[in-house]
């Protein structure tokens, strides 16, 4: 089973926190925070990664991510694709046809991607898309209909989904894909709009990586939990 990865951040915003990594090589406790996703992935049966990075950084992503039981196969972007057009690129490379998962390079998720990937071939989709909930950077004030304040809660969960970075995409979708650009900005409205594009319900951890503050969340949280820290194989 095949993934792709987009790998190709640049990390401006993590500044000197980033180390001069691409941003999916930042290490978070000691890991490339890449190599937790592709850990996961091998988990759930993944045997070929193809990593849709920058030319010339190829060479960088096969020797971090060696190693985690997957076939690393990096595919540089002659000049800058967008998102969905480093997709579209890394998608060229398969080998194999059928659905195929997809995710950011710079995201920490304990999704069930057999799960996803179950939910979307039951659904005839086109697309899925993993969303999840993310909790207000404010307090929030609960008030009457007349006014008076009932309550406070402090950064509470929003009613909204959001998009959080993982699909799984099947034939239409990538031939969808646009060959420069943001898909979330021309092949999933377009999906949407045919009624052919699934939302698959996350409410397990989602950690992003964008910022300092991010980081040092992110690094904090796996030192919390060990059991997240990916297992090389031997020889």
């Amino acid at each position: 089973m095949e993934a792709l990865l987009l790998a190709g951040g640049k990390a401006e915003r993590l500044g000197e926190a980033a180390q001069g990594h691409p941003k999916p090589l930042v290490p978070v406790s000691g890991y490339p925070l890449a190599e937790y996703t592709v850990a996961r992935l091998v988990d759930a049966g993944v045997t070929r990664v193809l990593v849709a990075c920058q030319a010339g950084q190829e060479e960088v992503f096969v020797n971090a991510l060696a190693g985690l039981g997957a076939e690393i196969v990096p595919v540089g972007e002659p000049e800058p694709l967008g998102r969905g057009g480093g997709l579209r690129l890394a998608a060229s490379h398969r080998t194999e046809t059928g659905t195929v998962l997809a995710l950011n390079g710079d995201e920490l998720l304990d999704v069930d991607f057999r799960a996803v990937l179950e939910d979307h071939e039951r659904s005839g989709a086109a697309a899925t898309i993993v969303v999840a909930q993310v909790h207000s950077p404010f307090g929030v004030v609960d008030l009457a209909d007349d006014g008076t304040v009932t309550g406070f809660r402090e950064a509470p969960k929003l009613p909204h989904w959001v998009n959080s970075g993982v699909y799984a995409l099947g034939e239409e979708a990538l031939a969808r894909l646009p060959e420069r650009g943001d898909h979330e900005q021309s092949t999933f409205p377009e999906l949407a709009g045919e009624g052919k594009l699934r939302g698959y319900r996350h409410d397990g951890v989602w950690l992003t990586v964008n910022t300092p503050k991010d980081l040092r969340k992110a690094e904090e949280f796996m030192d919390a939990h060990p059991d997240w820290r990916p297992r090389r194989s031997q020889g």
